[in-house]
């Protein structure tokens, strides 16, 4: 008999039965504030350990998220996140590393129970892409209401919709694009060209505040939208390391993504662009995410943030998946943690 198998064997089914509270909050019932989870942390290239970009924010008892990168849903339930209680996405751009779980996120989140339509905020095109995975979902959704509504499970096809809400470019570059149940959200217009426009979004519930960037260089606009905030969540790729990169695909007689490579210096910002914006801000914590080069050969936490405290004190650090932030409603403490 092997016992290994049957050890196995019964850790799943303990997993696959155990009861629906066990979907339960990352945070506890009680608590009333912003959390943030880092779901996933990396750019386009695989890393192991790393999803690509998607941050979820738990504003009290509901969840947003900021893109949904590929790969993570897989961590979201793998952590027992509170799919259910997921309300809206807000994309930051159109570009595949952000939005390339959105079609797993919508559908598992529904079946989790999500009582209404998932609300997609974005730039314009982000009705095409609602389109899109709707129609390729379609008849999953019919499919898993047939064989799964019944008693008191409901599955209503509508709920498993997603709705598009698009944000036209704002003229002042900043405009409030979500208000509901004490939180109000606010698109900023950065810089991420040729990918046009593009957002990062500022988060306020309770006297907390979160700011996600987004992909884009150095863009002072931004610093002033995020004027005070507890923490800015934001992209960082280092340039030396993005060179040695380049320069080393095209010694491998690989020059096509030498050059693809190379051209992602025109439109990111590096880590220490990020902690002088973090400075004209005047944030209390600084994290950067969206880490193109982590699980490089030449990637170091040291090297990949060389020179960001030649500006002045700052409390920064690297994100990683799992990594959370609590901030609870209406005081002052920055709690990190640990999935």
């Amino acid at each position: 008999m092997d016992w290994r198998a049957i050890g196995a064997a019964a850790a799943v089914l303990v997993l696959w039965t155990a009861p629906a509270v066990a979907q339960a909050p990352a945070a506890p019932a009680s608590y009333d504030g912003l959390k943030v989870t880092f779901c996933g942390t990396s750019g386009p290239l695989p890393v192991k350990d790393r999803a690509k970009t998607c941050v979820a924010i738990q504003a009290g008892p509901a969840m947003y998220m900021v893109d949904v990168g590929p790969e993570s849903t897989k961590n979201m339930q793998t952590w027992r996140m509170p799919m259910a209680a997921a309300r809206a996405v807000f994309l930051t751009h159109l570009h595949s590393d952000h939005l390339g779980d959105l079609g797993e996120f919508n559908m598992q989140s529904w079946v989790a129970g999500r009582p209404a339509p998932l609300v997609l905020v974005g730039p314009p095109g982000t009705e095409k892409v609602a389109a899109g995975f709707n129609e390729a979902y379609g008849p999953d959704h019919g499919f898993r209401n047939a064989h799964h509504e019944h008693g008191s499970v409901k599955l209503p096809i509508a709920a498993g919709l997603l709705e598009a809400q698009v944000v036209p470019v704002p003229a002042s570059g900043a405009a409030v694009v979500w208000s509901q149940d004490g939180l109000t959200v606010t698109a900023i217009v950065v810089h991420h060209n040729p990918v046009t426009p593009a957002y990062g979004y500022r988060f306020d519930y309770k006297g907390r505040s979160v700011v996600v960037s987004g992909d884009t260089i150095k863009w002072p606009p931004l610093a002033v939208a995020a004027k005070g905030a507890d923490v800015l969540i934001h992209e960082a790729q280092n340039a030396d390391m993005t060179k040695q990169l380049s320069q080393g695909l095209l010694m491998m007689g690989n020059p096509r993504m030498s050059s693809i490579m190379a051209d992602t210096l025109t439109y990111h910002t590096t880590p220490v662009e990020a902690a002088e914006i973090a400075r004209m801000a005047g944030v209390k914590r600084l994290v950067l995410y969206h880490i193109t080069q982590a699980g490089l050969p030449m990637f170091t936490p040291e090297a990949f943030t060389k020179g960001m405290d030649a500006g002045g004190p700052l409390d920064w650090r690297i994100s990683k998946d799992g990594m959370t932030i609590e901030l609870p409603a209406n005081g002052q403490d920055i709690k990190f943690g640990q999935f």
